[in-house]
This record gives C-alpha cells, sequence and structure tokens, in this order.
C-alpha cells in the first residue's frame, strides 16, 4: 500500500467545496480544511505510486479552485 500526504491552497471561499469534492475520490482517505500556509489537508492511498499519480493527475489537478500543491509521500 502506497500513501502520499498532499497540502493544497485554494481559491478564497472554496475549501469546503474542494474538500467534499475530494472526499468522493476514490483513494482519498481524509481531506480538511487546515489553518495556516495550505489551506487543505490530504491522505490519498492506492496499491502503488503509480495508481495515487495517475489519481493526482486525473482527479485532483482537474478540480476547479485549487490554486497549488505539494505531494508528499510516505516512506515507512
Amino acid at each position: 500500500m502506497a500513501r502520499v500526504y498532499i497540502l493544497a491552497n485554494v481559491l478564497p471561499g472554496k475549501d469546503r467545496d474542494i474538500r467534499d469534492t475530494l472526499r468522493g475520490i476514490y483513494g482519498v482517505v481524509n481531506a480538511d480544511v487546515i489553518t495556516g500556509q495550505y489551506d487543505l489537508a490530504i491522505v490519498l492511498e492506492a496499491d502503488d505510486l503509480n495508481d495515487i499519480f495517475n489519481r493526482i493527475i486525473k482527479k485532483i489537478r482537474k478540480i476547479k479552485g485549487i490554486t497549488r500543491t505539494e505531494t508528499f509521500i510516505a516512506v515507512e
């Protein structure tokens, strides 16, 4: 099982809508609105990293209102 943590910035006022959209994506284990430099924290799991990155590219990056993401790969 592979896991990544994604921190995202979104357009003002879109955080809850985007969070709810993310929660509906297969493999998203958690998506929360957070405080600080980023607006959302997302946990994504799949069988392997290739599957995870396909979901990021095909699903997450296409969500309107996400302006920036930073992805962290869990190593253990």
